[in-house]
């Protein structure tokens, strides 16, 4: 398996765990457990954030342009009427 597949497979199962533990975070009642939870999401994320470096840096990531800030107002004027 090459590279770039198995960084986008860990990347997907984080982003999959990472919902996860957001729906259990909203529903636990448990103090204690609530906070270990919002750090396993916390490691998560900043492993995915991570990874997604790596994907850029090794070209292996396509991202699309930056909307321009006439682009974005076009949008929200689109959504607001």
């Amino acid at each position: 398996m090459d590279e770039k597949i198995m960084l986008e497979d860990i990347i997907s199962d984080l982003k999959f765990n990472i919902n996860l533990y957001q729906i259990a975070i909203l529903e636990c009642e448990n103090i204690q457990l609530r906070q270990i939870l919002q750090q396993m999401r916390n490691m998560n994320e900043s492993l995915q954030y991570e990874l997604n470096k790596i994907l850029k840096i090794k070209g292996y990531a396509i991202y699309s342009e930056r909307a321009t800030v006439q682009q974005v107002d076009e949008i929200k004027q689109q959504i607001q009427t």
